[in-house]
């Protein structure tokens, strides 16, 4: 290597910074575009689109932040949403200097005691009532998560694919709490966070269909591929870990006990109450499934139940089933 190129303040190097980060990667992501018809942007959150694309075997529409991410058969399509959570920066606890993932130690001080973040998600927004109108309309939405294995080691990268059907109760319940009620009372009219591995995402049914692991040597290891492994139903922690969900509040577990027919103490607190409910799930096995959605259910109705009324045709059709 001629390290002469990547002296800093050169000719030689800012040629050969463009050489690397945008000749090169334009080039190949080009070449991808060609065959996934996603964006050619090269963006974490489209190489995403390209990597659902490739594991999926359908093309895109060849959007970017708008459009249909995902052709389906039968007239269908699909969003992708993809969550970077590498590379975020964190700091040194000893001098508050700012750390790299990439250091090991701090550049400053030396110390080895440091904040990794992880704090990065999902983001899904919804500007106005048209786009409310359709946000059911996907058949699917795409979740894309690039991770490190260990946050304390970061050697070692993780990405996963899981499919999310909108109709369900956990995803389209969700939409409409975030759109009529969060957002609603919200200046900033920020987009909706979905935070991973989260009360909101667990509820959703998630089906986790690609995960691969990047290694420190750049070696990729694909574990689960659609039509070569089985995909996983993402499953509920123990209830009891959900006992500190500000949302999940003592009256909704209330109403998630009734909605799966479990007697419970109502003079007991959150905590216990959960337990009761996990003791008859583990007694009664009844449909995972199931119980997933009669979650959903008690976690949004106390605040949607008097926007219904309300809602588009489009939503209506697609949650009266499961609407009170």
């Amino acid at each position: 290597m001629n390290e002469q190129r990547y002296e800093l303040g050169t000719v030689e190097a800012s040629e050969c910074l463009i050489s690397d980060l945008y000749v090169d990667l334009r080039r190949r992501v080009n070449k991808w575009a060609l065959r996934t018809h996603q964006t050619a942007q090269a963006r974490m959150g489209y190489v995403g689109q390209h990597l659902v694309s490739t594991v999926t075997g359908y093309r895109g529409g060849r959007s970017g932040a708008r459009g249909k991410d995902l052709i389906l058969p039968d007239d269908k399509h699909a969003e992708i949403k993809t969550c970077y959570r590498v590379d975020q920066l964190g700091k040194c606890n000893a001098c508050n200097a700012r750390v790299a993932s990439i250091e090991l130690s701090c550049p400053e001080c030396g110390s080895e005691d440091l904040q990794r973040n992880d704090d990065s998600k999902w983001l899904i927004g919804i500007r106005h009532d048209q786009e409310f109108s359709n946000i059911l309309e996907p058949k699917y939405y795409y979740l894309v998560l690039f991770e490190f294995t260990d946050l304390n080691s970061p050697d070692t990268i993780q990405s996963s694919i899981w499919q999310v059907e909108s109709n369900v109760p956990g995803f389209s319940l969700c939409m409409i709490d975030y759109y009529k009620n969060i957002r609603a009372a919200s200046k900033s009219k920020a987009p909706f966070n979905l935070w991973p591995y989260q009360l909101k995402f667990d509820v959703m049914r998630p089906l986790l269909i690609y995960r691969s692991h990047i290694t420190k040597n750049d070696d990729i290891i694909t574990h689960i591929f659609p039509g070569r492994d089985e995909s996983l139903p993402h499953k509920l922690k123990p209830l009891r870990k959900y006992s500190q969900s500000q949302n999940l509040k003592k009256e909704k577990v209330l109403q998630f006990a009734e909605y799966m027919r479990c007697s419970v103490s109502s003079t007991s607190n959150k905590a216990k109450l959960l337990d009761e409910i996990q003791d008859f799930i583990d007694r009664t096995q009844p449909n995972p499934q199931t119980v997933t959605d009669n979650l959903a259910k008690a976690l949004y109705w106390p605040d949607i139940q008097y926007h219904t009324s309300s809602l588009p045709p489009q939503i209506r059709e697609k949650t009266e089933s499961y609407l009170i």
